[in-house]
């Protein structure tokens, strides 16, 4: 499965606002890993009219999460605030569906490169290595079957998102994160859906949300860091992953929401799906967040992290 109940990010994308509400059905069952099976479920983003303490902040409904970071940044360096907030409202006069949004995504990955070698970890573990978690040597003697229930039962007590990853399906994921390092992912919330951005940084998956991006620019921390372990791929033809993620922000089932994403957008054999992680990195001005979410709504993920009833409206 692609994970069990337990980098460089940068630059900002607008807000989405005035999406239309309806149920989409999905047809097709993700295979491998685990995936949670196709479900309906409502799409509804959101509106956000600018007014308040922080300028057409306080309207969006995940502000209060970031409250005290965003007043701290506010009184540390006013300057900087009031020029992120005029970038997000020039970003925002954008019409809804506008493609304009490429020089903002550009922006995003010119800061996400000049932040690769300096990823913001703050809270997490630094050289989280294979040999940290098990003994790689003593593993090399266990046959693929016995180090899959070794990994499980190792973190199935433990509050993070894990997986035993086929060699074949990494080598696709790994291949198109080469062409394609970053991505925007969504989770179902009570109030329509919150965006992060993932990017890859070596074989770390950094997530963290785009309001963090958007109000903290280069010092925006990681809130779920995905590691994967490729050192026994060719051997015995897994590759292992745990995670991290800032219990702030994130539970398990929501990381576990954002690490099947990972599957969804990377490893599908569906060349539209995959088509909009290359139109994200390579052709912005083409960029549509709704596909994004149509996406999301076939696949079924996150169901669960709507209260339940909310599925059921029509």
């Amino acid at each position: 499965m692609w994970g069990a109940p337990g980098e460089p990010m940068a630059g900002a994308l607008r807000q989405v606002s005035g999406l239309a509400r309806g149920a989409l059905r999905s047809r097709a069952v993700l295979r491998p890993l685990g995936l949670l099976s196709p479900q309906a479920r409502l799409l509804a983003v959101p509106r956000g009219p600018a007014g308040g303490g922080e300028p057409g902040l306080e309207e969006n409904p995940f502000y209060g999460s970031y409250r005290d970071k965003i007043q701290a940044l506010r009184r540390s360096n006013p300057g900087v605030f009031e020029s992120r907030m005029e970038k997000r409202s020039e970003v925002k006069k954008q019409p809804v569906g506008h493609s304009k949004q490429m020089e903002f995504i550009r922006y995003m990955e010119e800061k996400a490169e000049a932040l690769g070698t300096k990823a913001s970890k703050e809270g997490f573990t630094k050289d989280k290595s294979l040999d940290s978690i098990l003994n790689v040597e003593m593993v090399k003697e266990k046959t693929p079957e016995e180090i899959k229930q070794i990994w499980k039962q190792y973190f199935s007590a433990k509050d993070t998102v894990y997986a035993v990853i086929p060699a074949e399906t990494f080598n696709l994921i790994w291949k198109r994160a080469q062409n394609c390092p970053s991505f925007l992912c969504a989770l179902p919330r009570k109030e329509g859906y919150e965006f992060f951005v993932g990017q890859w940084s070596g074989t770390e998956l950094h997530f963290t949300a785009l309001i963090n991006i958007q109000t903290r620019g280069e010092t925006a921390s990681s809130q779920l860091i995905l590691y994967h372990y490729p050192e026994l791929q060719k051997e015995k033809g897994i590759v292992l992953m745990t995670a991290e993620m800032d219990s702030n922000f994130l539970n398990v089932p929501e990381a576990q929401c954002l690490a099947n994403q990972v599957q969804l957008f990377y490893a599908t054999d569906r060349p539209e799906t995959y088509g909009l992680v290359e139109t994200f990195n390579h052709r912005p001005n083409e960029f549509k967040y709704m596909a994004v979410l149509a996406e999301l709504e076939q696949s079924g993920l996150g169901r669960e992290l709507r209260p339940r009833g909310d599925s059921d409206e029509a």
